[in-house]
């Protein structure tokens, strides 16, 4: 690509360097593995404010035909879909997190071992949410059925600066009854958010976001795998699961492309499926 920059590796070395990652994790891991109400952390300041700048600033516009559009009432965002359409500071910030280095840190400082990332972003990748946009709460899908391997782990690397509070977009985490919120967390450029998931993870950004017009809530999502999981964890296979808080109403079906890609993949061939998701209707 003639445009793309090249990266020495001593200038990816200075991106976060192995001593760095071994630190965090030791002053961190119980902080994390006891966090309520479940294990979650998040950090500020953790990646070179100029290389996340680049990064951000290959977001694509919310009109560009390389996002997935989700429209619904539990979920109004964008999405990419695999890596062909993200630009090289973005590769080289994934390659980076999915590297050993950076596995051995979330190993770590989860205390999950045999952790593995997952090379086609499947769900991950670039995120963006335009005003009025929203996630409700959920648990997300709990099994990668493409390698069989268990979800466990979400990493998510804000990229919105000067953002304020009263622009909305936080982060939420609730009780395993939904009937809490129990951590609430400003997607602030250069902060980074990790979570283990499981059948008790409700999270999500539940209500509109209510930046202005020319503003959007923008995120870089990976997500880590293992081959199995603690007996108590296991549940049956499961597409992502939404879920009211207390006085909400996300009931209804909504005739859209999403939803009726769900219905009919346990019904026709995977050929149709995927060109159903090309039609741009």
């Amino acid at each position: 690509m003639e445009n793309s920059p090249s990266f020495p590796i001593d200038y990816l070395n200075s991106i976060i360097s192995n001593d760095k990652l071994k630190q965090i994790a030791a002053e961190n891991a119980e902080k994390y593995q006891t966090g309520k109400p479940f294990p979650h952390i998040y950090f500020d300041d953790f990646f070179p404010k100029d290389f996340l700048a680049k990064v951000a600033e290959e977001f694509p516009e919310a009109n560009a035909e390389s996002w997935q559009k989700f429209d619904a009432k539990a979920e109004k965002k964008l999405a990419t879909v695999g890596d062909a359409t993200i630009g090289p500071y973005a590769r080289a910030l994934i390659s980076i997190m999915n590297s050993g280095m950076f596995i051995e840190f979330l190993e770590e400082l989860t205390g999950i071992s045999g952790l593995l990332p997952d090379p086609h972003l499947t769900g991950g990748g670039l995120h963006q949410i335009m005003p009025g946009g929203k996630l409700s709460l959920h648990l997300d899908f709990n099994a990668y059925a493409r390698k069989k391997l268990e979800r466990r782990l979400n990493i998510l690397v804000y990229l919105n600066d000067n953002w304020e509070e009263s622009y909305g977009g936080h982060l939420e985490l609730w009780d395993k009854d939904v009937t809490h919120m129990a951590v609430k967390i400003l997607p602030i450029f250069n902060r980074v958010a990790l979570f283990s998931t499981s059948e008790i993870s409700w999270h999500g950004h539940p209500d509109p976001l209510t930046c202005p017009e020319n503003r959007s809530r923008r995120s870089v999502a990976l997500y880590y795998y293992t081959v199995d999981r603690p007996d108590e964890e296991k549940a049956p296979e499961h597409t992502t699961v939404f879920r009211e808080r207390p006085g909400e109403k996300l009931t209804g079906f909504e005739f859209n492309k999403q939803n009726i890609i769900k219905i009919l993949k346990d019904f026709v061939p995977p050929i149709l499926i995927k060109l159903l998701k090309q039609f741009k209707g």
